[in-house]
């Protein structure tokens, strides 16, 4: 049977694991917190654990590198020799410029690592906000290089399958990155930006959904972002700046009551926010 290591029993790392756990797959557990792997370990979402990778990894078939997209290439550089021959490893870093091919470049020669991004990540961190059903109707991405042989594009294809997303899809990494700066980084920073933009605490009382569904994602990993912010910086600042403009654009029509201005913006939005409908 197949054994797939995690790297990394936060949020996402420990959402795999419990639902590869629940497909029958053997799943071995590696983080720095011994409390996260008995944790895991506790709640069966891994079949074994240790804060030493050196002693298992060469168990694993596959392994999932669930960390920050800065700690990749170091991980691979000290632990790379304790993998198995031929081991396939994959990395689900939410920007892939900068990470996938400095990673590539000091990969054993009979190791391989390809991308991929299930678009289902959480607000919150931690292994006890773990949830398996995050998979569930998922948005998967697989995101190849000329670097990667078919065999492991069907492996990263075959493990979305596994995971029960709902739908997959394959990017480069310059379409990736230029998509997730629109679709998920503009909409964090516009998130962020709503809730520094007056000390709001008292607003809580009085507050409906509208808000609560806009700044959902303000609750945010400080560290974790803005490591994702920094390597995709200049796509990210050209999505800021294009949504400056639209913001400038309603304000216009709203300053000069414009009011053919405003419903046609309106209506056009309704229209594309449609499409997004589950």
């Amino acid at each position: 049977m197949k054994t797939i290591g995690i790297v990394g029993l936060g949020v996402m790392g420990a959402s795999f694991a419990a639902r590869l756990s629940r497909q029958g797959i053997s799943v071995i557990g590696f983080d720095k917190s011994e409390e996260s792997i008995q944790t895991a370990l506790n709640k069966g979402i891994i079949q074994k654990g240790t804060t030493r990778p050196e002693e298992d990894l060469n168990q694993c078939d596959q392994i999932i590198l669930c960390l920050y997209p800065t700690q990749i290439q170091p991980w691979i550089q000290t632990y790379q020799s304790n993998l198995a021959d031929h081991t396939l490893l994959m990395e689900i870093s939410g920007v892939k410029t900068g990470i996938i091919a400095p990673a590539q470049e000091i990969l054993r020669s009979d190791l391989e690592i390809i991308s991929i991004h299930p678009m289902c990540g959480r607000e919150s961190r931690g292994i006890e906000h773990s949830d398996p059903a995050i998979f569930d109707q998922a948005n998967y991405i697989v995101i190849p290089t000329d670097h990667n042989s078919q065999q492991a594009i069907d492996q990263a294809i075959e493990l979305g399958k596994t995971l029960q997303v709902g739908h997959i899809a394959t990017l480069s990494v310059e379409e990736h990155d230029h998509m997730i700066g629109f679709l998920s980084q503009l909409t964090h920073v516009i998130a962020v930006s709503l809730m520094n933009t007056h000390e709001n605490a008292h607003l809580v009382e009085y507050t409906g959904d509208s808000f609560r569904d806009l700044t959902r994602i303000a609750e945010i990993n400080e560290d974790l972002w803005a490591e994702l912010f920094l390597l995709n910086k200049e796509i990210l600042l050209d999505e800021t700046d294009q949504f400056i403009a639209s913001i400038e654009h309603f304000r216009h029509a709203l300053e000069t009551e414009d009011i053919e201005e405003m419903k046609r913006l309106f209506i056009q939005s309704t229209k594309r926010r449609k499409l997004f409908n589950r």
